[in-house]
């Protein structure tokens, strides 16, 4: 269902595919994680086949996107279904009356790229919640003894992860940093995702000159998407993401940081900017000044181009709750370039606040879209998810402080990190307060765990308890894409 408010110019039809390009291959349509996504110790099955070579395409166009079930109500949905059999799923407390969760929820009608890449993927979730029992102690059999829930909800970290497939060669973990083995992304869907993406950059938004080309293809995005969505269902899907990275990464680097940024005048750019993702509304005599002003610079390119592909596939509340985390990012990069014009250090906790604001929260709030359902609007806001997708982005990024770490401090100017401020506001060695922020992380990694076993405790429906594996496996793809690209990253030795 496409976001109903006014967008600007819309953006020209993708050219079509030279012929014998790899159409998208759809993914079973009630897709599971793999067991290092079990964040909370949830009965973890393995990735979801992906047929190779693809099939080729019919040509038929996607379907008409359904009308969507209605959200159910925090006390609706914590209340549980009902019916018979269903008196002890009631979670909203006894007494409570509530109808189950809608048998099958319509996935909005994807934008294909091209149009007739893949046939619209439909998810069905149970009409029935799970037996608690069944959903908190895991499952049973040979083997599964240690995928208890029940036992591990409320403890501060998961169980040790089974072994999964080797690593490539290339790329150190930091030493004493937590984290979770993750298999190797599908090499196929990653071929395509990269091919896609430089694609959409290069023609267009014409994001960046020739000699940054370099640089866009050691970002590795193809990798980075896959990895971090392993449930979704379509290459379609994952190009949702991966046009947003993307988009926001030429924010941060020509607005703020690398490529011409500066904090001078930072918060007019990104207001303006901003507008391509929260279109501005105004009379018809500056509306033309303002949708011409959408393709003045690659940054703004990017985000209009992007967040209308967004809004065809995701629901108006997905759309809208990506634009309230849009602005969160925008609020920490104005309160780091603040500090930079008035040279303030900021105290630890100082730092951490900004982090929050000024993180990846964005790329994990979208994971139900990529995923191709809904959390209903109701349950994402409920305090105890925004916990668990505070927490997430909090220590995603203290990972991306410890691996740019060396980077950082080979640029030019003054770069704000953990490390650094560590240093400067405890009086330690480099080496000391780089250590000192692997301990921050895994705290804030163990708090993320114990946050998200308790509320698929406390609230096993379906949509919940898959939009929380979804994050877990973003969490552990970000990291797994931080060890490996050793283009962009290197470790300080410390060791």
């Amino acid at each position: 269902m496409s976001d109903p408010g006014a967008r600007g110019p819309s953006v020209p039809a993708p050219p079509s595919e030279p012929a014998g390009t790899v159409p998208d291959v759809p993914t079973p349509s009630a897709p599971d994680l793999p067991i290092p996504a079990a964040a909370f110790a949830l009965a973890a099955m393995p990735r979801p086949p992906v047929a190779h070579p693809f099939p080729p395409s019919t040509g038929t166009p996607p379907a008409p996107p359904s009308e969507p079930a209605a959200v159910p109500t925090a006390a609706r949905a914590l209340g549980g279904p009902t019916g018979l059999g269903t008196t002890a799923l009631s979670l909203a407390g006894a007494g409570a009356v509530a109808p189950s969760e809608p048998a099958s929820v319509s996935e909005p009608a994807g934008v294909s790229e091209p149009a007739s890449v893949s046939e619209p993927v439909i998810v069905s979730a149970p009409a029935i919640a799970p037996d608690p029992q069944r959903v908190l102690g895991g499952p049973s059999g040979l083997g599964t003894a240690a995928l208890s829930l029940a036992s591990l909800a409320l403890t501060s970290h998961r169980p040790p992860p089974e072994p999964a497939p080797a690593p490539p060669a290339e790329g150190q973990a930091v030493p004493g940093l937590y984290h979770h083995p993750v298999p190797e992304p599908d090499p196929v869907r990653v071929e395509e995702v990269s091919r896609r993406i430089k694609r959409w950059a290069e023609d267009e938004v014409r994001l960046y000159p020739e000699e940054w080309e370099g640089q866009f293809d050691g970002f590795s995005i193809g990798r980075y998407m896959v990895g971090c969505h392993p449930d979704a269902p379509t290459v379609d899907h994952l190009m949702i993401a991966a046009r947003l990275m993307v988009a926001e990464n030429a924010v941060d680097d020509c607005y703020c940081e690398d490529h011409g940024g500066s904090p001078v005048g930072l918060g007019g750019r990104l207001l303006l900017a901003h507008t391509a993702l929260d279109p501005l509304h105004t009379t018809q005599e500056y509306a033309p000044a303002w949708e011409e002003s959408l393709g003045s610079d690659p940054p703004r390119r990017a985000y209009r181009s992007a967040m209308d592909y967004f809004v065809r596939m995701a629901t108006p509340s997905q759309a809208d709750r990506f634009r309230h985390d849009m602005a969160r990012l925008h609020l920490g990069y104005l309160a780091e370039a603040a500090w930079a014009e008035t040279d303030h250090d900021p105290e630890v906790w100082e730092y951490l606040a900004m982090r929050q604001f000024n993180n990846f929260r964005p790329c994990p709030t979208i994971t139900d879209t990529v995923g191709g359902y809904e959390l209903p609007a109701d349950l994402h806001a409920r305090p105890e998810m925004q916990r668990v997708i505070a927490l997430a982005g909090n220590a995603t990024t203290i990972v991306n402080d410890l691996y740019s770490y060396t980077k950082e401090l080979a640029s030019p100017g003054k770069h704000l990190n953990l490390p650094v401020v560590l240093a400067e506001r405890r009086q330690l060695s480099e080496r000391d307060a780089y250590l000192k922020a692997v301990e921050i992380h895994n705290e804030l990694m163990h708090s993320f765990e114990a946050a998200a076993a308790e509320l698929a405790a406390r609230c096993p429906l379906p949509s919940v308890v898959r939009f929380l594996k979804g994050v877990a496996a973003w969490v552990d793809g970000n990291h797994d894409w931080h060890r490996t690209n050793t283009y962009r990253y290197s470790l300080p030795d410390f060791w």
